[in-house]
């Protein structure tokens, strides 16, 4: 059964940071492309950024290329997103999803607030 489970959100200042993580199992990590999606409340789901398998080729949305970085740790079965310079717009829950278009499957979420 395939699981992912994503950690890290929290509160943070506008120009703060966070990185979420994302645990992965019930699969061979290594064999897919990975990446992230966010919801804020009301919206549609908005793919942010993906990593090929091999995590040499990442891609970015438009609002946060520049700012996250997507990474990945195959020895751990680990997806990153390190995210910089957050933005109020940036408030969302975040998922991470196996392939490159996010999944489905994809986790519970783990919510990011960006506020003063």
């Amino acid at each position: 059964e395939v699981q992912l489970v994503e950690s890290g959100g929290g509160l943070v200042q506008p120009g703060g940071s966070l990185r979420l993580s994302c645990a992965a199992s019930g699969f061979i990590f290594s064999n897919y492309a990975m990446a992230w999606a966010r919801q804020a409340p009301g919206k549609e789901l908005e793919w942010v950024a993906g990593i090929n398998k091999f995590g040499n080729n990442t891609l970015y949305g438009p609002p946060v290329k520049g700012r996250f970085t997507i990474s990945r740790d195959d020895t751990r079965d680990m997806l990153y997103l390190q995210m910089n310079s957050l933005k109020p717009e940036d408030t969302a829950m975040y998922f991470c999803g196996k392939g490159i278009v996010a999944g489905p499957p994809r986790g519970q979420g783990t919510q990011v607030t960006v506020s003063s």
